[in-house]
């Protein structure tokens, strides 16, 4: 036995005594012959941790380093130095859910920060405590509307919505009993008039949009709050979190919910996670809020304390009847969005987003002036748009790949969508223009 095994041969004999098995093998009885493995797995020999650390330098060589146009939810934003370095403190990589208040002022006082920075950049009343991610978050809004219509079981969702959130959507829909009808785009957007139609058809519990769209378009939102809410439905909407630093707030446009990945505020791509889905709501919601809400309070000497409040006995006890059954809270990439918007300040947000703004812009400009791209859409964007080329684009992709650029996202046929961020500098716009040209 190796010696960081915990349990001795006796240790074993006496479990397998317990449970009435003669060896290991017994418990692995009832599997059939024909799946089970029969042959050695092919583990490489023993190494010293030079050679370890050798071997994953080696792996990771691997691995292209490219520069990226490519947006579609996940989006190449510049992360600080000092954010990981504070997420990489043990006090922070090791702490799970702060039940125990008294023990736990550190975690719940960030997670505190963090609520009342998305709030702010939101313009909502309340934030929770982070969730798993924004597709995640923006199921959990329709279930919460659901919930507070009662009686009313159908959710409206726009066609310009994220497909990937979409299909997380039809999945949590699906499974709760939920009839989430999806509405049409028009010319790449959500026409008023057609959701007002769905809505006087009566049972809309809420409508979802997206802001920025799928397409990278602004869409203009004037007058769809109104209209859910004389339904009485909930008006939900999908935010990139990065772009509400300049953009219109969703508390502006009289959102009831926002939802949204808060990747774009410095987390790294890192092939597809972690990362972090926030909810923010207006007050009359909160008591169906999924997840932990922590609040600020006074201890019995008068000093300011962190403790976790408002939350459904329901969350815990009786699940079944929970709102959600997200009561834990993975709350290390809130930390990270916590002290990159500390860092970055009002200001440093500002900017980061102009810069991507101004990139964008600069990039579409110089790709409708080759005469092989034109707008899908004349329709105003942010950081990312969406264009149709007139040749072949896959192989213009696989050009610009050998080339070390991802140019984008390819929707269907010809049609590319290409973002923009901070980081791109006007060398590597101007790279990638002379592989088109």
């Amino acid at each position: 036995m190796y010696k960081y095994f915990p349990h001795t041969e006796a240790d074993l004999k006496a479990m397998m005594d317990v449970v009435g098995i003669s060896s290991l093998d017994d418990l692995y009885a009832e599997v059939p012959a024909e799946v089970r493995f029969r042959g050695d797995y092919q583990l490489p020999e023993a190494m010293s941790e030079l050679e370890v650390r050798q071997l994953f330098e080696q792996l990771g060589g691997q691995n292209r380093q490219l520069t990226c146009f490519a947006g579609y939810g996940v989006y190449d934003h510049y992360t600080p130095a000092i954010v990981p370095q504070l997420l990489q403190r043990s006090e922070f990589l090791t702490s799970y859910t702060p039940y125990q208040a008294e023990i736990s002022q550190g975690t719940l006082h960030y997670i505190f920060e963090y609520q009342s920075m998305m709030a702010e950049l939101t313009g909502m009343d309340i934030s929770n405590a982070s969730m798993y991610d924004g597709t995640t978050a923006t199921a959990e809004a329709m279930m919460m509307a659901v919930a507070a219509g009662k009686k009313q079981g159908r959710v409206l969702v726009s066609g310009t919505v994220n497909p990937m959130t979409l299909g997380v959507l039809r999945t949590y829909a699906l499974h709760r009993g939920i009839d989430l009808e999806v509405l049409p785009e028009s010319d790449g957007v959500t026409l008023l008039a057609d959701v007002k139609s769905r809505l006087a058809a009566g049972g809309v519990a809420g409508v979802i949009v997206q802001q920025p769209n799928v397409y990278g378009i602004i869409e203009d939102y004037t007058g769809f709050a109104d209209a859910c809410h004389d339904s009485k439905a909930l008006f939900i909407m999908n935010s990139v979190a990065a772009d509400l630093a300049v953009l219109k707030t969703p508390g502006e446009w009289g959102a009831d919910i926002v939802v949204g990945d808060g990747q774009s505020l410095g987390i790294p791509m890192q092939f597809g996670g972690p990362y972090v889905g926030y909810l923010c709501c207006t007050e009359k919601l909160i008591r169906k809020m999924p997840g932990r809400i922590v609040g600020a309070t006074k201890d019995n000497r008068g000093q300011r304390a962190f403790v976790l409040t408002l939350q459904a006995r329901e969350q815990h006890i009786r699940r079944q009847k929970a709102t959600s059954n997200i009561c834990s809270n993975q709350s290390l990439m809130a930390l990270f969005v916590t002290v990159y918007m500390a860092v970055m300040g009002r200001q440093g947000l500002k900017e980061a987003a102009m810069l991507s703004h101004a990139g964008a812009h600069y990039l579409c400009e110089r790709l409708l002036s080759t005469g092989h791209f034109r707008l899908a859409f004349d329709k105003p964007f942010f950081n990312e748009f969406t264009v149709s080329y007139d040749g072949d684009a896959c192989a213009l992709q696989q050009k610009c790949l050998e080339a070390g650029i991802m140019a984008g996202v390819r929707i269907d046929g010809n049609r590319l969508v290409i973002a923009v961020t901070e980081r791109r500098t006007k060398d590597e716009i101007d790279g990638l223009l002379s592989l088109i040209q």
